[in-house]
C-alpha cells in the first residue's frame, strides 16, 4: 500500500527523529521560544501524521504472528521469539491507535497515558525478543563453529556452511567465507543495532531509563539511517 510505504519509509522516520533532535537542541541552547515552538510543533504534527497512516497495521503483525507459530522446522526457541515480537508489535500498534484520537486532540479521555504507556511496554517486548533471537542464535553458532573446528569431519564442515548465513558477529576462516554471507551477517548487525537504538524510545517512556529528547532522537536517527541504507543495498 501507498500509506505504509510512506509510513514506513525510512526518510521518513529519519526526518521525523531530526526534526524532534533539532527541537531538543534549541531548546538547551536557549534559542528564542518561538523557535523552539516551531520544531516542537512540526515534531507533534508529523507524527500524528505517521500515527494515522499506521492505524490498523496491527492485523498484519497478527497475522505474521500466526504464521511463525505455524511454521515446521524452526527452532522453538526462535519460534517463541519470533511469535513474541510480533505479537509485540501487534499490541504496541493496537494501543497506539487508540490513543489516536486523543492526542490530536478530537477527544480527549483519561485513560489515554495508560494506553501509551502498554504500548510501549509491547513495543519494547517486541524488540527486546528480536534482540534476544540474536543473541541466542549468535551463541548456539559460536557453539557449533567451535566444535565443527575441532572435527575435520566432512559432514560437520557441511552443517557449518548451513549455519554460516545466520552468523552475527562470528568470523569464520577464510576458506568458507562468501560475498553473500558477508552480506547476510552485515545485514543482521546492522538490525541488531537498529533494534537496539529503538529500545532508547519504549524505555524513556516508561522511565526505565533517564534519556533525555536528545539522546532518544540521536538513537533515533542512528536506527533511521540503517534502515535507509538498508533499503539502498537493496536496490543496488
Amino acid at each position: 500500500m501507498v500509506a505504509d510505504a510512506i509510513a514506513y519509509h525510512p526518510a521518513v522516520a529519519h526526518y521525523n527523529r531530526f526534526v524532534a533532535t533539532t527541537a531538543w537542541y534549541t531548546y538547551r541552547t536557549n534559542s528564542p521560544a518561538s523557535t523552539v515552538a516551531l520544531f516542537d510543533g512540526v515534531k507533534k504534527n508529523f507524527g500524528s501524521v505517521r500515527k494515522a497512516m499506521r492505524l490498523g497495521k496491527f492485523v498484519e503483525h497478527f497475522k505474521a504472528a500466526a504464521v511463525a507459530a505455524d511454521a515446521k522446522g524452526m527452532d522453538p526457541v526462535l519460534k517463541f521469539l519470533a511469535v513474541g515480537r510480533q505479537l509485540g508489535y501487534a499490541f504496541y500498534m493496537s494501543f497506539d491507535a487508540m490513543t489516536y484520537f486523543d492526542s490530536v486532540g478530537v477527544r480527549k479521555f483519561d485513560g489515554a497515558a495508560r494506553l501509551q504507556r502498554e504500548a510501549y511496554r509491547a513495543w519494547l517486548a517486541g524488540l527486546l525478543c528480536n534482540v534476544i533471537a540474536g543473541v541466542y542464535t549468535l551463541y548456539n553458532l559460536q557453539m557449533a563453529a567451535k566444535k565443527s573446528k575441532d572435527s575435520q569431519d566432512a559432514e560437520k564442515a557441511v552443517e557449518l556452511k548451513k549455519l554460516e548465513k545466520y552468523v552475527l558477529f562470528w568470523t569464520f576462516d577464510d576458506d568458507v567465507r562468501t560475498d553473500s554471507v558477508f552480506r547476510e551477517k552485515s545485514a543482521t548487525q546492522l538490525q541488531l543495532i537498529s533494534d537496539l537504538c529503538d529500545c532508547t524510545v519504549p524505555s524513556s517512556g516508561l522511565g526505565a531509563v533517564n534519556f533525555d529528547d536528545g539522546i532518544v532522537g540521536l538513537a533515533g536517527t542512528v536506527s533511521s539511517m540503517i534502515g535507509l541504507y538498508a533499503a539502498w543495498a537493496k536496490t543496488a
